[in-house]
């Protein structure tokens, strides 16, 4: 979801992964928890989004992609 900055209450669950265009960009502690070895890309495009996506109106929305990144060897691993 898109707010307007100041508008977002950002709780200890959350954990900030980095800027868009100036604004931070925060996930839920659970979704990083899975997402933590994959590279996220948010582009905006044309098209429609929903309502909380971007400006109505604006007909662009956000794309993500994704690559999954190697996870770490696990300690005392042997090989």
């Amino acid at each position: 979801m898109c707010y307007p900055m100041g508008e977002f209450l950002i709780g200890e669950a959350d954990v900030r992964l980095g800027e868009i265009g100036g604004a931070p960009f925060y996930i839920s502690r659970a979704q990083y928890e899975v997402w933590k070895h994959t590279d996220l890309v948010i582009d905006v495009v044309p098209g429609r989004g929903g309502m909380f996506s971007l400006d109505n109106g604006r007909e662009r929305r956000f794309l993500t992609r994704s690559t999954v990144c190697a996870a770490p060897p696990a300690a005392g691993g042997g090989g």
